[in-house]
């Protein structure tokens, strides 16, 4: 899931310079989409842990990026704002704990009961938000964006300054969450976790707990979900139960469909690229929905190891192989 080569890091990095340099050259509409299109990559990075990492398909994932946006909903009072250091580690524990507790009993089913289950995890936490008066109901609520600031010192945004300022900060929790999970990734647990993929009644057989070692995955990437969902709050400032919805998860897959199961930096590739294409469909007609399923059949169809097999010509990673096998 991650480049064998100099020249792959060196063409991330590229990647990252040119994401720095965005904002830049276009205008500030398109700076507030690229700081959501960077959340989004969030999101699908949290599921390509699990997909691609551990070989799991959830789309109750949604589910942990809800909770983690209503927890800072609940956390702030009403016309007031609190401090990233303190909303931010709460987001990501509730929605963590969450993800353990949910973990915990969806992992006692394998392939498509997995699937199901967390789908009714994921609407049973839906429909607790969309029925609940404290949390806005169906209509969703606005919440104070959480400040840039602690101490007492706050970093005063105007609203010109705002959509530069988030997208700054998206994409340094990107950088540092593809690096954080390049080390998870390259770590023992990471290789145990591929291995599970791969074979887990091997890796059972060899004496790794199995049933802990996707808990522990899972757990990681529920907490990533809310990062996510922590992020949308301070992009958007309102939560809404469509937030925890099946849909959401269901385009986090779509995402890491689209840039690649088999390549970490993938999820960012095919969250960027499904938010550039929504975009573009939306202002060529008013048939979107036919133009994205055209466009997403071509990619599957043509390009199946997803937009960052672009990058790796003439030879498949042996993981795929192996899934073939």
């Amino acid at each position: 899931m991650l480049p064998r080569t100099r020249l792959g890091w060196w063409l991330l990095a590229l990647g990252a310079l040119l994401l720095a340099a965005y904002p830049w050259l276009v205008p500030p509409f398109y700076v507030t989409l690229g700081a959501k299109a960077l959340i989004w990559a969030m999101l699908a990075m949290s599921l390509q842990l699990l997909a691609g990492g551990v070989g799991l398909v959830s789309l109750g994932h949604a589910a942990f990026f809800g909770i983690a946006a209503y927890s800072v909903h609940l956390l702030t009072p009403e016309y007031e704002s609190l401090s990233i250091l303190v909303t931010l580690p709460v987001a990501i524990l509730a929605a963590g704990v969450a993800a353990l507790l949910i973990g915990a009993l969806s992992l006692r089913t394998k392939g498509f009961f997995f699937l199901m289950v967390t789908l009714a995890f994921g609407q049973m936490v839906f429909f607790l938000f969309h029925d609940t008066a404290c949390c806005g109901g169906a209509d969703g609520v606005s919440v104070g964006r959480p400040a840039l600031g602690a101490l007492g010192v706050e970093w005063t945004l105007g609203r010109g300054d705002r959509s530069l300022v988030y997208y700054y900060v998206n994409l340094a929790i990107i950088i540092g969450l593809y690096l954080g999970l390049a080390f998870v990734l390259r770590s023992l647990f990471g290789r145990v976790l591929q291995g599970i993929r791969v074979n887990e009644h091997r890796m059972q057989a060899l004496g790794f707990d199995v049933y802990r070692y996707k808990l522990a995955a899972f757990t990681l990437s529920g907490a990533i979900a809310g990062l996510a969902g922590h992020m949308w709050v301070m992009s958007d400032g309102r939560v809404n139960p469509e937030l925890a919805g099946w849909h959401l998860s269901a385009e986090g897959l779509l995402m890491v469909l689209l840039g690649g199961l088999h390549a970490l930096h993938g999820a960012i590739m095919g969250a960027l690229a499904l938010t550039g294409l929504n975009e573009v469909s939306q202002l060529i007609t008013e048939r979107q929905l036919l133009v994205q399923g055209l466009v997403v059949l071509l990619i599957v169809l043509l390009l199946p190891r997803g937009l960052a097999g672009l990058s790796l010509p003439g030879r498949r990673h042996k993981a795929e192989a192996d899934d073939d096998d």
